[in-house]
């Protein structure tokens, strides 16, 4: 589902910076014949470019968790301010019942699968880190059927894998996926089952 992408990536709660517009053609142009190519850009507290780190991969990468996969063995990328349900979920439309962090992985996977770029953004403290906070876009491209940029954890969120976490405050960590939790919330993934819409009252 092609969502509109969020231009203010708000990777910290307490310290967001607002990032320039991504630029949907030069993500296209990173694809490779053959690999998954995953680019990371790092962005100093003045909203720019500090480094950037490239990847490519002929067997694609590896959801590893709900809300994380790897880059290599050393690292991983986890997507800031979103979380699955807690427990099981039952979606009788799609036929699964079973764990809400199982469910969520297996989204998630299907995401990195069909990507043909990986794009991701992080801020500089996070270069070094196993597991680096970031908002990622995954580039698909079936010829005569899809051409899109889209944001993994709107992606994520609409389809009810995953849900906005909240902080200590009880705010939601990202405001800009509010539209995404919305369309989510009108049964699809995790918010088809009850017990699941209750937690979120």
């Amino acid at each position: 589902m092609g969502l509109s992408v969020a231009v203010a990536a708000c990777l910290h709660a307490v310290s967001a910076f607002a990032a320039p517009a991504i630029d949907k053609g030069y993500i296209r142009s990173l694809a490779s014949p053959g690999k998954t190519v995953l680019v990371i850009e790092y962005y100093g507290g003045n909203g720019k470019v500090s480094d950037r780190k490239g990847y490519a991969s002929t067997s694609g990468f590896k959801a590893v968790s709900p809300t994380d996969f790897e880059i290599d063995d050393k690292s991983r990328i986890h997507l800031y301010g979103v979380t699955p349900c807690q427990g099981d979920m039952v979606n009788r439309k799609e036929g699964y019942s079973g764990a809400c962090a199982n469910y969520a992985v297996r989204q998630l996977g299907t995401l990195l699968k069909s990507a043909k770029v990986i794009f991701c953004r992080a801020f500089m403290s996070e270069e070094n880190r196993r597991a680096q906070d970031a908002t990622c876009y995954g580039y698909y491209n079936f010829p005569g059927h899809l051409d899109s940029v889209d944001m993994f954890e709107e992606q994520l969120v609409s389809v009810g894998a995953l849900r906005v976490a909240r902080g200590p405050d009880g705010k939601p960590l990202r405001q800009d996926l509010g539209q995404a939790e919305a369309i989510g919330k009108h049964g699809w993934g995790m918010w088809a089952d009850p017990r699941v819409v209750a937690q979120g009252k």
